[in-house]
């Protein structure tokens, strides 16, 4: 570091030093251990103090002001540390943006610069030997806030703040000395620097790296170092995604953590198991830089269970919940947070630096609910306030910096975004548009969504209306140009009636179902080609990515092409049609509805086993059952009506609860009240939550826990069967459960102990001598276990789907379309049957859904009190 010139002395005394922050100054005590890990070498904790200590004499014994250019550098982290250790005040700003570091010089008048030069050689600018402001002496650092750019508001942090905070952090992660960090995030973010503070508190080790987790290199360098642990904002793990992470050896990973904005629940869960076979923990956390970074975390142990919330305060500090309009519950309100790391106050000119503590307490902005296991959950924010990639934006400031260039606009956005609105003018253009707002904000232009409107849209009272914000440059990227992924998108909401529909939504995510997949597959298939196995549980973004490899005009999908279809769908398609034509007769050929028992089951476990977190879980199998009984009853009552064949018990599905004599119609729909049973058993049962906490802990097991159940019902020890046995809902289940354990399996032992299973059990089910059907129903269960997909065709898979989609509504609707044409032609009421089921599927699949909201619309008020905010986001 090149000797600095110092300005003539102006002042015959220096003012106090501060005393110091005490991880900073104590670096020694931590000897020879290896305190960075950098591309030039290891050093240990004795050499960094004595840099440190080298560099703070040089800063002098007068308390000054230090504008200090982030780096994940050594030479960076050595004038940090002397600052701290010294008592000076350090002003970390972002070493990257030239802009930024000459606006907070400008506005603040620093008395030493510390930055590289040119050629990349660390200096001192040193513009006074003492400072020329008042720096009140529990002042350490000045932060922007949650790692913002471009404006002149600052958090002030004092000496108590960064080692309350370190400590505090340290705890909960457990960091010892043989942790090794590496440096995924920027020294001038908060969360960044706290990562720094908490392992040299506990003298661990750092590896300084400017590469991205994005950067081969940068995991060869994590593997050497034997790194312990990574944190990342959101966008962090959709690289880790793209680097296939989840399959990355990392033998020495201990914990990852996550905070800088909302991650999505689904998404959460999917971490956490991942981490769960992999042998590391995910930490989720919450946070703002004026609580000097973090203020409550998510204890691994519930990151399955409860991926949506925050979880519970840090050690030392708490939360308590302020009233606020509009929220009734005393369990909702503004999240207030109390602890040693709240902040001394803001400054927004250098009269703030000598100002103490003013204020004791933070209120949050966000809204949150407190659960009764104790856990907070962020449902909504008090403020416009909205965070993008881990970067805090006032969409107000926005708006004004686009007025000061004559530009009208409205501004909203979430986790994701920023939507922008525009006025159009003959002078702007939404490219235009985006440069003004990238370079005010400091969000990249992916994060930028700009729309052109002759008018802003406003209420009726003549305020703007951001919600119309939202939905209008939601989508798009330019006045004329839909982002890349807005069709899935809108594909997505179109299919499932859903509004909330962002790039991080899956399938699953969305309440996806089986009435519902069949129809998304295909469609998805048209848009994209080649869908991905695991495409349901995988979010559009990631679906989005290869689509444009896919998609060129050697790839695309042409009509006639060979395809792959589904065996699920297949074994769907199939099941439907043998039954209709074995009721009418065209032919004989059954089993095609126990198939579909254990086809059903596969899809449970795909679709609603999937989602990680417990209410959830049961929210979307109750709206599932609701989609299977609602339509089946309306169509029960419909035929009663018409025909006078069945009874009330039948209309509500509860027919084989009593005893019953031979006769016919009564058994007709004794599949729907089967399906409907077992997913109601199954969901009271998964609301037990250690059952539910081992299903997801050993999904096999369980699954191989219920086949053994079943297999105890198969053969009726205790008599519980009635007089159709093969139909009996107790007899069939272990048909339901093989299906389960088929979609569970995930070894070629596991597959053939279920196969083995099946060919065992199944013989001997059906009463006399029925070796084809009995073939049928073993052969679709192998089926499904061995042949995920099948060869096909463009035309086929068409047909398969348009028939396995509606396969519920024709079973439901052809005992009383057949009779009236099988005299004529069996063919002919083969086909009608079909027809009518679909048609009466392509009714009730848009109905089902608005009737079952605008019940819960009705049952929601009195239930839950003043509905709650959607989509909020933590901080961090």
């Amino acid at each position: 570091m090149p000797l600095p010139r110092f300005a003539p002395l102006s002042s015959p005394q220096p003012p106090a030093r501060g005393p110091g922050v005490p991880f900073a100054r104590d670096l020694a005590a931590h000897g020879d251990r290896t305190a960075m890990i950098t591309p030039s070498g290891e050093v240990t904790y004795q050499a960094l103090a004595e840099r440190v200590a080298a560099t703070a004499e040089r800063l002098g014994p007068a308390r000054r002001l230090i504008l200090l250019a982030g780096a994940n550098r050594a030479d960076a982290l050595v004038v940090h540390l002397a600052a701290l250790a010294s008592g000076h005040v350090v002003l970390l700003v972002p070493g990257d943006s030239a802009g930024t570091v000459e606006a907070l010089a400008a506005a603040y008048d620093p008395d030493v610069i510390a930055r590289p030069d040119d050629h990349g050689t660390w200096v001192l600018d040193e513009r006074r030997r003492r400072s020329a402001h008042t720096l009140h002496p529990d002042l350490a650092l000045l932060l922007s806030t949650s790692g913002s750019t471009g404006s002149p508001k600052l958090v002030r942090l004092s000496h108590d703040n960064l080692q309350a905070n370190a400590e505090s952090i340290a705890t909960y992660l457990g960091i010892h000395e043989a942790d090794r960090a590496a440096t995924t995030l920027p020294m001038h973010y908060c969360y960044g620097l706290s990562v720094l503070h908490s392992h040299l508190l506990r003298g661990a080790g750092l590896i300084l790296t400017e590469r991205s987790v994005a950067d081969a290199a940068f995991w060869e360098e994590f593997r050497a170092a034997r790194g312990t642990s990574l944190a990342g904002v959101p966008y962090t793990f959709d690289l880790l995604d793209r680097v296939g992470f989840a399959h990355m050896r990392l033998p020495h990973l201990r914990y990852v953590t996550q905070a800088g904005g909302r991650l999505a629940p689904e998404r959460v869960a999917r971490f956490a198991e991942l981490g769960r076979r992999s042998g590391w923990e995910l930490f989720v956390m919450y946070g703002q830089t004026e609580a000097t970074a973090r203020m409550a975390y998510l204890p691994p142990a519930l990151a399955h269970e409860r991926p949506q919330t925050i979880g519970v305060p840090i050690p030392g500090g708490s939360f308590r919940l302020r009233p606020v309009d509009g929220f009734g519950s005393p369990d909702t309100g503004e999240l207030v947070y109390s602890g040693p790391n709240v902040m001394l106050g803001y400054a927004e000119t250098t009269a703030d630096l000598a100002l103490g503590r003013t204020l004791e307490e933070l209120p949050t902005g966000d809204i949150a609910r407190r659960a009764p296991d104790g856990l907070y959950e962020i449902v909504g924010r008090r403020s416009r306030f909205i965070k993008i990639l881990g970067l805090r934006i006032d969409p107000q400031r926005v708006e004004a910096v686009l007025e000061g260039h004559g530009i009208r606009a409205a501004c909203a956005g979430d986790d994701d975004a920023l939507a922008v609105v525009a006025a159009r003018t003959a002078h702007v253009d939404a490219a235009a548009v985006r440069r003004m707002v990238t370079a005010g904000c400091g969000l990249p232009p992916r994060a930028i969504r700009v729309r052109l409107m002759s008018e802003l849209p406003r209420l009726a009272s003549g305020k703007t209306d951001y919600e119309a914000v939202r939905r209008l440059a939601g989508g798009a990227r330019t006045s004329a140009a839909p982002a890349p992924g807005d069709d899935l998108c809108a594909l997505y909401a179109e299919i499932l009636d859903r509004t909330d529909v962002t790039e991080d939504s899956s399938f699953v995510s969305l309440g996806g179902d089986s009435l519902s997949y069949v129809e998304m597959s295909l469609r998805l298939e048209q848009a994209m080609g080649v869908l991905p196995a695991d495409w349901h549980t995988t979010p559009i973004r990631e679906l989005r990515a290869p689509r444009t490899a896919r998609n060129t005009p050697e790839t695309a999908p042409r009509r006639g092409l060979r395809r792959k279809l589904e065996t699920g769908i297949a074994l769907r398609a199939i099941g439907i049609v043998l039954v209709v034509g074995s009721h009418i007769p065209v032919f004989l050929v059954q089993g095609g509805a126990h198939v579909l028992l254990g086809v059903a089951g596969y899809n449970f476990a795909r679709f609603h086993l999937s989602v990680g977190e417990r209410r959830e879980r049961l929210r979307r199998m109750g709206r599932s059952i609701a989609r299977i009984a609602v339509p089946s009853m309306v169509w029960i009552a419909f035929a009663l009506l018409l025909t006078r064949e069945y009874d009330l018990a039948n209309v509500v599905l509860a027919n084989s609860l009593f005893e019953q004599d031979n006769s016919d119609p009564e058994w007709r729909y004794w599949f729907v009240e089967t399906l409907v049973y077992f997913l109601t058993g199954l969901a009271v049962l998964l609301a037990i939550p250690w059952l539910y906490r081992t299903e997801r802990r050993n999904p096999f097991g369980f699954a191989l826990a219920l086949v053994a159940l079943g297999l105890i019902g198969r053969y009726d020890p205790w008599g519980l069967a009635h007089v159709r046995f093969h139909l009996s809902p107790t007899v069939v289940f272990f048909l339901f459960a093989l299906g389960w354990a088929a979609a569970r399996a995930r070894t070629a032992g596991q597959r053939l102990v279920l196969t083995a299973v099946a060919l065992v059990t199944v013989p001997g089910l059906f009463p006399g001598e029925q070796t084809l059907r009995t073939s049928i129903v073993a052969g679709g269960l192998v089926l499904l276990l061995w042949v995920p997909v099948l060869p096909s065709i463009d035309p086929v898979n068409r047909l398969a789907g348009v028939l396995a989609g509606s396969s519920l509504y024709i079973y439901l609707t052809h005992f009383h379309v057949y009779p009236h044409l099988r005299d004529h032609s069996p063919v002919s009421a083969l086909l009608v049957s079909l027809i009518c089921g679909v048609a009466y599927g392509a009714v009730a699949t848009r109905l089902a859904p608005r009737l079952l909201s605008s019940l819960q619309a009705l049952i929601r008020p009195s239930a839950l009190g003043t509905p709650l905010v959607p989509g909020a986001a933590r901080n961090g």
